[in-house]
């Protein structure tokens, strides 16, 4: 398994407290962390790593275009596969702080502390974003749960105290939003264009997008009964209403 942050291991926080007094894993409940939607198409993101948690890493900065470089001398087949496609660049070797030249952001998913504390203290050193998996004192950023349809991408976080209860969150919130919010946000999505070109400010755009979102009839219970028109006939009255004179 990654290294852990556990009372009476080593230390491998930015703390050095020699053995590990869980003092650093508390303060990250304390911590208010700044959610943002990074846009990964096209940058370099690094993958220290080739197991299993090295995949979900892999698979996830791909579903998001992340051009990505795994570093490790063995991999998963499923990571071998991605690599023969060309999806990924595998670099079959031991990591070496060279590699995060060019790289936007770095994840290290290995089973060698020592190899998880020298990545992070690289790229500390080059302020880039880097994560080691499990170990939330040796990251500057944390990856929460992600509930994706289509568009739309909610986020669950727990400020890494318990991953357990983001995935029976993601589950439960995956279940409350569905497709049919998916939809309606395609829907809106679609107005845009007229609401920039027609209503002249923020205020005015505001109060078109809401006065559908939360309109009577729901558009969300017509999407869950397939009435697609019937909210696109939404759209079309608010338009009417919401148009300059």
């Amino acid at each position: 398994m990654p290294a852990q942050a556990y009372t009476g291991k080593e230390c491998v926080c930015q703390l050095r407290r020699g053995i590990c007094d869980q003092s650093c894993v508390k303060g990250m409940l304390e911590t208010p962390f700044y959610i943002a939607c990074l846009r990964l198409s096209g940058r370099k993101c690094l993958v220290v790593g080739g197991g299993e948690i090295g995949l979900e890493k892999v698979e996830g900065l791909l579903a998001c275009d992340g051009r990505v470089t795994l570093i490790a001398p063995g991999a998963r087949p499923e990571l071998a596969r991605l690599a023969l496609e060309g999806s990924i660049a595998w670099e079959r070797r031991e990591y070496e702080s060279g590699d995060l030249e060019g790289a936007f952001m770095a994840i290290a998913a290995t089973d060698d502390t020592d190899v998880n504390v020298r990545v992070f203290d690289d790229a500390e050193r080059r302020a880039m974003l880097v994560n080691v998996v499990d170990v939330p004192p040796l990251c500057n950023f944390i990856l929460p749960a992600i509930v994706r349809t289509g568009p739309l991408a909610i986020a669950i976080s727990t400020a890494g105290a318990s991953p357990a209860l983001a995935k029976r969150m993601k589950r439960e919130i995956g279940e409350l939003f569905g497709e049919q919010y998916a939809e309606l946000a395609i829907m809106l999505n679609d107005a845009r264009g007229w609401a920039k070109a027609t209503l002249p400010t923020y205020q005015d755009r505001k109060e078109f997008f809401e006065s559908i979102v939360n309109g009577d009839p729901d558009p969300v219970d017509l999407l869950r009964a397939g009435d697609l028109d019937a909210v696109r006939d939404l759209i079309t009255a608010a338009q009417r209403t919401h148009a300059p004179a």
